[in-house]
């Protein structure tokens, strides 16, 4: 019995690796695969659903701000209740010529040698009160006392700061110095009234212990400030007295101010006051032109 020998038609087969590829696909007489164009379609595809929708989500952006409209324009601001002042503008000084507003207070003491320095009188713009400011001695030699107050002028009855701010703030407004201990307080009876004291440690160029004073009872003029001993020492409270004691009206100025310095100067201390001077007669050499008096006066050690 003679079997069928029948060969394999190739057309018919499928490749083992390509179990799905298109039927209609015939080979071109080589064993290799033929090429998947099917599956690139859907990549193609995706990516051209992925830049139409970006340009649909960019024109919808586009139409959005364009119905919006333009920006609103801010309201402007308020005007403000107070108007604006520089503070240039404000009146730190007085407006009076300086030839025509000398000192109005002097300073005199017994057996004081420094001369006294007078600051130009000043508006404060906090307040619109005067103040004066005088000073003896400098405060960077200690070998010798240094004396530096205040005089402020139509004082109301409204309470005065404490003592140690009022130190401090005048010790840092003109000296440029600042309180950096404090010690005991007093109170002391001048001409002026009572006033409170209290020992305070002053830093700027050096180091000294002084003494810090304000004016106790409400007054049309408050004093304050300070006074510092030679050589490191606090000073005696009746170094203190004298010091005040020396202080007068040498210039007009409105009525209370002259009525507080009048009554003043009624209750002057008589301890306070310099010495009179012993007047010798006149030698008889000096009237007749001689010169043996000053010969002697030169080589006299």
């Amino acid at each position: 019995m003679q079997r069928d020998r029948r060969e394999p038609r190739f057309e018919t087969t499928r490749p083992i690796h390509d179990p799905v590829a298109d039927p209609h696909d015939r080979p071109t007489g080589h064993a290799g695969p033929a090429p998947r164009r099917a599956g690139l379609r859907p990549a193609r595809m995706a990516t051209r659903m992925v830049c139409a929708a970006a340009v649909i989500a960019g024109l919808s952006l586009v139409a959005r701000e364009s119905l919006r409209g333009p920006a609103p324009v801010p309201a402007p601001e308020a005007p403000l209740a107070v108007a604006y002042v520089p503070i240039s503008a404000l009146p730190v000084r007085p407006a009076v010529p300086v030839a025509a507003g000398g000192p109005r207070f002097r300073l005199s003491e017994a057996g004081a040698i420094d001369p006294v320095r007078a600051e130009p009188a000043r508006y404060n713009p906090a307040t619109g009160l005067r103040e004066d400011a005088l000073s003896r001695g400098d405060f960077s030699a200690i070998e010798a006392a240094h004396l530096r107050l205040t005089i402020t002028e139509g004082v109301g009855a409204e309470p005065n700061p404490s003592l140690f701010v009022a130190i401090a703030r005048r010790a840092a407004d003109g000296p440029g110095l600042s309180v950096t201990r404090t010690g005991e307080r007093g109170r002391i009876a001048t001409k002026f009234g009572a006033m409170e004291t209290l020992e305070a440690t002053l830093v700027g160029a050096g180091s000294r212990i002084c003494t810090g004073f304000a004016s106790l009872e409400s007054a049309p003029v408050r004093i304050e400030g300070w006074l510092c001993a030679p050589l490191g020492q606090p000073p005696e409270p009746r170094a203190l007295v004298c010091a005040l004691d020396g202080l007068g009206l040498d210039g007009p100025a409105d009525p209370a101010t002259e009525a507080v310095f009048r009554e003043a100067e009624a209750r002057r201390d008589p301890g306070c006051r310099p010495a009179s001077k012993q007047v010798s007669a006149p030698d008889p050499a000096v009237q007749t032109g001689s010169l043996g008096p000053t010969r002697r006066a030169h080589t006299k050690k």
